[in-house]
């Protein structure tokens, strides 16, 4: 005969599991993210200089810059003028747009007339070869380039003029992680640093660069500080074009591969996130190895609204979605006010430790470990004057992050750069046509 207090101490026995599981849950998140705290202060808090600026040209690797163009971003001729100002003795820069009426190439050309002893030129028209416009326009730039090594910077993006000489020395020396089993490096990247000017940061563009600089960078770097698998962003990628030669567009291995089929820059034209499949492809297809160099790609914030933030979160969740469906679904429960959420609770039950009091601590805690890698990526802590709009988009920022990730996880379709696509399997895209969405509307 089953006793009555029965189905109760099966109960508390649940409780108690789910507790444990919370707790440790808990202390796994804080640990990846105090990982990625030391490493952003290990590794950009002091940046050595490379030998490379110093020696000849004919004896320097040869770099290939190639920049896709595509209208006015934010701080557009800054950004590109980064790319001639790198203190490197052999290397080419290629700027592309895919039509003759685009308002970056006046700004292009003169940059080229401003550094004539810089061997720089445009290229205009670009070669459809899937759905993704910056593959389309890379392609041509890409075919013509004079070296193996190409650097691929957004046109948001600037660098510091030692990054590339710190960059190829990476690519072409040892890992910058000795600990790490030796296997050449095959793709060297940078983390993002948002930048926005007093003119543009409305608050959108302030919950953007809050987003980028604490908790992305935080997890970003932890994550290539353990390594375990492939996690790059493209802003800033520098890599062999003899590897991408080896690649076919997948990013596994396959079994019974047809040794005719097309391979290279072209074949990941079909997916959304090109930059996460090329490094997928080279991690696991090859065996080859990335790493993170010492120096930030700057990104340059343009004036976006709030709503413009959301939608972007929404377009990346729901690529990753299709990459990677594990690490989507718990992504919610790495963000600060979930975690927090079902920690407290746990605490409580457990220790009988008071909510409220637990509450605060921990966000407490969580905005200083992100002021601190703010701090180690900016090379300055936050400016006094910033503090106040911070602190009130890091708390939108982190309101915003569930509500953000359960609309995305329900939809396929994203807008990017004026034109909607759908995100099939593997992040593959399909545009979505005009009649399409019409009939959506309709509907």
């Amino acid at each position: 005969m089953n006793h009555p207090n029965a189905p109760q101490g099966q109960y508390h026995i649940l409780q108690v599991g789910l507790s444990v599981v919370c707790l440790i849950w808990f202390c796994t998140i804080w640990s990846v993210g105090l990982l990625g705290c030391w490493s952003a202060r290990k590794r950009y808090r002091s940046r050595p200089s490379s030998p490379l600026p110093s020696a000849l040209p004919s004896t320097a690797p040869g770099v290939s810059i190639l920049r896709p163009l595509k209208g006015l971003d934010a701080n557009l001729s800054e950004n590109l003028e980064s790319s001639f100002k790198q203190d490197y003795p052999n290397f080419e820069i290629l700027l592309s747009v895919s039509d003759e009426d685009d308002e970056a190439l006046p700004i292009a050309h003169e940059l080229i007339a401003k550094y004539p002893n810089v061997n720089a030129r445009v290229m205009i028209g670009g070669e459809e070869v899937g759905v993704n416009p910056k593959i389309n326009g890379l392609i041509r730039p890409y075919a013509e380039a004079a070296h193996d090594i190409v650097w691929i910077l957004d046109s948001n993006i600037a660098v510091a003029p030692g990054t590339l000489a710190r960059a190829v020395h990476i690519l072409s020396g040892p890992s910058s992680n000795p600990s790490r089993p030796r296997r050449r490096i095959a793709l060297v990247h940078h983390v993002p640093f948002a930048i926005s000017s007093p003119s543009q940061a409305s608050f959108g563009t302030q919950v953007e660069e809050v987003f980028l600089n604490t908790n992305h960078a935080k997890m970003y770097i932890a994550i290539n500080t353990i390594a375990v698998d492939s996690c790059v962003i493209g802003k800033s990628n520098l890599l062999r074009r003899s590897d991408l030669e080896r690649l076919d567009g997948s990013p596994v291995r396959q079994q019974n591969c047809d040794s005719r089929q097309s391979r290279g820059l072209a074949t990941f034209g079909r997916f959304i996130a090109e930059d996460n499949m090329i490094a997928l492809a080279l991690w696991h297809k090859l065996d080859l190895r990335h790493d993170l160099s010492r120096d930030v790609a700057c990104h340059a914030l343009g004036n976006m609204s709030l709503s413009d933030y959301i939608q972007r979160r929404v377009r990346w969740i729901r690529v990753r979605k299709h990459m990677s469906l594990t690490a989507t679904l718990l992504e919610p429960f790495t963000e600060s006010v979930m975690l927090s959420a079902i920690t407290a609770m746990s605490v409580r039950f457990l220790r009988e430790i008071p909510i409220q009091l637990f509450l605060p601590a921990h966000f407490f805690l969580w905005l200083l470990v992100d002021l601190d890698v703010y701090a180690s990526l900016a090379g300055h802590p936050l400016p006094s004057s910033k503090r106040w709009s911070f602190l009130v988009a890091w708390v939108v920022r982190e309101l915003l992050a569930f509500p953000i990730w359960l609309f995305a996880v329900i939809g396929n379709e994203i807008e990017w750069r004026d034109r909607r696509y759908r995100v099939l399997r593997n992040g593959e895209g399909e545009r979505v046509s005009a009649a399409e969405r019409r009939r959506g509307i309709r509907l």
